[in-house]
């Protein structure tokens, strides 16, 4: 058994077919939890894993990039549910909570800190930073409140992240998982002390992370697949799905010299324990 614990089949991508790819990977005994960007797409992974009894679950949040700030464009791809659907968004506390609430909802996420799409000017950069700081720092907060683990995303932000993580521990007792993991071991490190558990997918087959997972303890390791995004290689150009996280588990345990099935065992009981399925 193996559970993709960062999937996206509320997307667009999968809008005609996305009950068949549920079937494939519940069929090869692959459970998912289907992640929002947006209320849209949170709702929207809600209302998939209310079909399904067992093995498809939800997570709800709002990502830095669709933050509403006024001060970048950002461009379209494919998580819109709704064709013409505005891009910037309002973190609405209550709303969320509203959703949250769900049974099938695991965990709050994906939410963070991003800073890859930017102002140009320094001043308007540090608004830009701060605005997506406070709405984290809320989305943490409905966490708390709902004692439910939070999936953390961040791209070119880690120190921020893990200064505002820093501040936030000494409040609560935050769990989690940073999301597709990118940073450097001492980052990894420093998340690890934290608690956090650390998720990879198919970026490890594109960026040269081989020595951090390595390093990293299999008991602090989650699996993903970030779908329809970072397909493995062997699969080509093909849309990712939820069933190819056996791909991700097969190059962890080549780079700690394990068994795939050991991996796939511990890391099924890391997703378990912490999102409570």
């Amino acid at each position: 058994m193996l559970i993709d614990t960062h999937s996206h089949l509320n997307f667009n991508a999968y809008n005609s077919d996305f009950k068949e790819v549920i079937k494939r990977s519940l069929d090869d005994d692959v459970w998912m939890i289907n992640v929002g960007s947006q209320y849209a797409t949170s709702q929207k992974a809600i209302e998939i894993s209310q079909e399904y009894p067992r093995g498809v679950y939800a997570a709800v949040g709002l990502h830095p990039i669709h933050l509403e700030t006024n001060l970048v464009k950002i461009k379209e791809d494919l998580e819109e549910v709704r064709q013409f659907q505005a891009k910037g968004e309002i973190f609405d506390f209550d709303k969320y909570r509203s959703l949250a609430k769900n049974e099938k909802v695991k965990a709050i996420g994906e939410v963070g800190l991003d800073y890859y799409y930017k102002p140009k000017t320094r001043a308007k950069k540090e608004i830009f930073k701060e605005k997506q700081r406070e709405v984290l720092i809320q989305e943490i907060n409905l966490a708390q409140e709902l004692d439910l683990p939070i999936i953390f995303h961040c791209r070119m932000a880690h120190q921020d992240l893990l200064e505002t993580l820093k501040t936030q521990l000494s409040r609560f007792n935050l769990k989690g998982v940073i999301h597709c993991f990118t940073g450097s071991w001492q980052e990894a490190e420093k998340y690890l002390e934290m608690g956090f558990y650390l998720g990879f997918n198919g970026i490890i087959f594109k960026l040269n992370l081989d020595e951090i997972v390595e390093k990293i303890p299999l008991d602090k390791i989650l699996i993903e697949t970030d779908c329809p995004y970072l397909t493995p290689p062997v699969m080509g150009t093909k849309r990712n799905e939820p069933v190819y996280v056996k791909y991700v588990a097969e190059k962890i345990a080549q780079l700690k010299n394990l068994k795939t099935e050991e991996v796939a065992e511990i890391t099924t009981k890391n997703a378990k324990e912490l999102f409570k399925i």
